[in-house]
């Protein structure tokens, strides 16, 4: 299968103490061979931050 589940992990909270807020979501890995990076809510810090994707 092209499409497989990734983990996205906000990369400004683990600066600030926090702890890091995750998300699942798909992606194709045909298309798409980077790594993702997504404008996310994070709950902790209560505001959209960059989260990017871990394996």
């Amino acid at each position: 299968m092209p499409r497989e589940i990734v983990t996205l992990e906000c990369t400004e909270a683990r600066k600030e103490g926090k702890p890091p807020s995750r998300y699942l979501t798909t992606r194709n890995k045909k298309l798409q061979t980077e790594k993702i990076e997504l404008m996310k809510y994070n709950r902790f810090l209560r505001r959209h931050t960059l989260h990017r994707e871990i394996k």
